[in-house]
């Protein structure tokens, strides 16, 4: 393929020692805990949260069991453009590793949980406000980017599993359970109607299933390629569950740290004051002002100096996979 795109996989170590690299994302839930004065402190109350959690979840509530060990996963797109080789932070995952501290034996967790994109920023917080209606196209280059990763020699040689991503419900939205129950990861929820997140998952080819697990007081979204409830295992879960909602309840305190248990149908509220602190620091408004500044940086080093490329390489992709791709609005085409 001419317009060719490969990607290249770094690895850093989210422990109490974490600094955050000058390339990654700081919108990233760890990279706002680990700025500041208490920073070390943020990052070992966080982590002591989440060994603590996946004990819990796993039938070992004294918490001496388990050790849950995070890689944060940078991928950098490279390709060449104008006779140049140009590199581009495409997006940041954890990986996540469940440690038995009594056999000594490390058990593969899943791959993805929080998920970080310049791109995304870029299109939330750049190109949507300033669109006069919702580009057809809106998420596509971004999904078609994340889909490449997964068929790359560098996602296959690293993991054997299709990735989870898992964040937040909506306040927008109203949740009802199913009926449906899981052992590990609970009560199944349903959304009222699919949404703009929905839709943004789903041009990366993932769907999303709602779960309030054992001892959680408010489900999550968890978004797959397959089916989250048959594909993992259980300790796979845990990991994943022991640790986004840690993060969850460190900035979605309101949610994720009430002190009532969401009820079988539930409305999502930050308004919410019944709730306890985890006594960790995290500034959500920071978090807010900065996805706006990587979105604008995102637009000024990859999407406009190298629009034509991304649209010959989007065109390709698309007509290789048998799709139509779809027609921006007049005044959003380019």
């Amino acid at each position: 393929m001419a317009n060719d795109i490969t990607f290249s996989i770094s690895r850093t170590r989210f422990d109490e020692d974490y600094s955050p690299a000058e390339s990654s994302r700081l919108t990233t839930n760890f990279a706002n805990l680990a700025r500041g004065e208490h920073r070390q402190q943020n990052l070992r109350n966080a982590l002591a949260l989440i060994d603590g959690r996946c004990n819990d979840l796993a039938g070992h509530p004294d918490a001496d069991r388990y050790r849950v060990e995070l890689d944060i996963v940078s991928v950098t797109m490279q390709f060449e453009d104008g006779g140049l080789v140009e590199r581009f932070p495409l997006i940041e995952v954890l990986d996540v590793t469940i440690v038995d501290q009594h056999s000594g034996d490390r058990h593969q967790g899943i791959v993805g949980n929080n998920f970080s994109s310049y791109l995304r920023d870029h299109d939330f917080a750049v190109r949507l406000p300033s669109a006069p209606s919702l580009p057809a196209d809106f998420g596509l280059l971004h999904g078609q980017l994340f889909q490449h990763f997964l068929r790359s020699d560098a996602f296959g040689s690293e993991f054997d599993a299709e990735p989870v991503v898992c964040i937040s419900v909506s306040t927008s939205q109203t949740y009802r359970q199913t009926g449906v129950v899981h052992p590990v990861l609970g009560a199944e929820y349903e959304h009222e109607h699919s949404s703009l997140t929905d839709d943004y998952f789903g041009r990366m080819g993932m769907q999303v299933r709602y779960c309030m697990p054992p001892g959680s007081k408010a489900p999550l979204a968890f978004y797959s390629r397959g089916d989250v409830l048959t594909d993992y295992s259980d300790l796979q879960l845990i990991g994943t569950i022991a640790t986004m909602e840690t993060f969850q309840k460190i900035y979605r305190p309101e949610i994720y740290n009430a002190n009532e248990v969401a009820p079988s149908t539930f409305r999502p509220t930050l308004e919410h004051d019944d709730w306890t602190s985890t006594g960790i620091a995290y500034d959500r408004e920071e978090r807010s002002r900065l996805g706006v500044t990587q979105g604008r940086w995102t637009e000024e080093h990859l999407v406009t100096p190298h629009r034509d490329f991304l649209d010959r390489w989007l065109a390709e992709q698309t007509a290789h996979a048998g799709q139509a791709l779809p027609a921006a609005p007049a005044a959003l085409t380019h």
